[in-house]
């Protein structure tokens, strides 16, 4: 066998490849110097090869060259964020993007997105506008609220109400509270990024509100009461109400602050969240939660409550490092637009799909099952009963009864299925136990069945 020398002068330099007419073709195409960095992928890995003394592996680089540089290419040129079908049967999933859009918040969005627009001009006046007035309205109105702040997630709301009312000061806040959420977001970090001092009080599992008052004192900024998201006590517990909290920040003049997490404008059935409103209703002077959860619109944190506090927030200088840009607002005042007519069940896809009756999915999955036997008889199909879940960090203990297609292979393992699934055009992420496949339809659009019976009928046959 040659050396690893011999086997590297059998390899063409980087110009002699890029001289070649069907590289010129692939240029004219992608561009030279997208095409020059994969060539000298290409030839560099080559190389590598070469003096491992890997033979085959360099007569295969010379044969294939053009077709694996052509295969990069396309790679190379592919968007890295891609629409995918969800059939795991977690609504608000986080790591698939959260909420789904309408079909008129998406197509607000590409108007806005493709042109210039009103954003910071007030039309009618001819004059400088601010950008405060989209979407804030209707949320002003759905909520009752005196005013309302935009940013760009719940994490940054509560972050700007820290900085703005507690910074080099104390927020109060039990211990039952410190919870960590996806991502390794922590509340105790959040405090100090704010520039704030923790300020512990009550046990894991017991806080009353005598806790909260011998906690208060000339430091205190503020006293929080924060969503646990997807952790829960039960059994030995205590927690002050709600009521109480707001009359103990009132007499201690200082801002009562409460982050609901996923945030819910209107009571969904089977759902044990508080609204919004309930919490400002109690008099809860800042009220913070996500736009792309519960609301079902885009990524972005909506804070609502008095004119003054809030005002505070819009004038700290950290609002402008954390507001929300044109499409964001153009996406959430769609949405909220389906709210206020009353059709957010009917027109927001998380809370269609949070609605649906297990029996509709089941009729679903029964025809899908039916189509998959037809299909690719080789894999068994079963409808069987199963639990959805909201997702989001909102209502963890809570299962929506729901229909599953249960899918085993005589061959295939159901991990190997899931990862053809996958690698999908579009990608399919479905639910993986013991030996079988699951697919929850209740996250999957109507219009997207098709789509993923040709996806099982391909990964069906992948063992083939």
């Amino acid at each position: 066998m040659p050396a690893g020398a011999d086997l590297r002068r059998l390899l063409p330099s980087v110009e002699e490849v890029l001289q070649r007419p069907e590289v010129r073709a692939l240029e004219a195409r992608h561009g030279r110097p997208l095409v020059v960095r994969e060539v000298r992928g290409l030839v560099e890995e080559a190389r590598a090869q070469a003096a491992a003394g890997d033979r085959e592996a360099v007569e295969a680089v010379r044969s294939e060259l053009p077709a694996r540089l052509a295969a990069r290419l396309e790679r190379a040129r592919s968007p890295s964020l891609l629409p995918l079908i969800n059939a795991t049967g977690v609504v608000v999933h986080t790591n698939l993007g959260r909420a789904p859009l309408s079909p008129s918040a998406a197509a607000q969005v590409a108007r806005v997105a493709a042109a210039y627009c009103n954003l910071e001009f007030d039309v009618a006046k001819g004059e400088r506008g601010q950008r405060e007035v989209h979407a804030e309205s209707r949320l002003r109105a759905l909520l009752g609220s005196e005013a309302v702040v935009v940013v760009n997630n719940n994490a940054a709301a509560v972050l700007l109400a820290v900085n703005t009312f507690a910074e080099d000061r104390e927020v109060v806040v039990s211990r039952s509270e410190l919870v960590e959420i996806g991502g390794s977001f922590r509340i105790p970090d959040v405090l100090r990024k704010g520039g704030a001092r923790l300020r512990e009080v009550g046990t894991t599992n017991r806080t009353r509100i005598a806790d909260y008052r011998a906690a208060l004192g000339p430091d205190t900024g503020l006293i929080l009461k924060v969503h646990p998201s997807n952790f829960r006590i039960v059994g030995f517990t205590e927690a002050p109400t709600r009521e109480e909290l707001v009359a103990l920040a009132r007499e201690a003049g200082v801002p009562m602050v409460e982050d609901l997490g996923s945030g819910l404008i209107a009571p969904l059935p089977g759902l044990d969240e508080v609204t919004v409103g309930e919490s400002l209703r109690a008099g809860v002077g800042v009220v913070t939660f996500s736009g792309d959860k519960l609301l079902g619109g885009p990524q972005s944190g909506l804070v609502a409550g008095g004119a003054k506090p809030l005002g505070a927030m819009r004038a700290n200088p950290l609002y402008r490092a954390l507001r929300v840009d044109k499409m964001t607002l153009a996406a959430l005042d769609a949405v909220l637009a389906s709210h206020q007519a009353g059709r957010a069940e009917e027109e927001v896809p998380t809370l269609r799909m949070l609605a649906l009756p297990a029996s509709a999915v089941r009729a679903r999955a029964q025809a899908l099952a039916a189509a998959l036997a037809k299909s690719c008889p080789g894999l068994q199909a079963a409808v069987v009963d199963g639990a959805s879940a909201v997702g989001g960090g909102a209502a963890p203990v809570t299962e929506i009864p729901t229909a599953l297609v249960r899918l085993v292979h005589p061959v295939l393992p159901a991990q190997a299925m899931a990862a053809a699934l996958r690698a999908g055009d579009p990608p399919v992420v479905a639910r993986v136990a013991g030996d079988a496949l699951l697919v929850d339809l209740r996250t999957v659009a109507p219009e997207d069945e098709d789509v993923l019976l040709a996806a099982l009928v391909r990964a069906g046959g992948s063992a083939r």
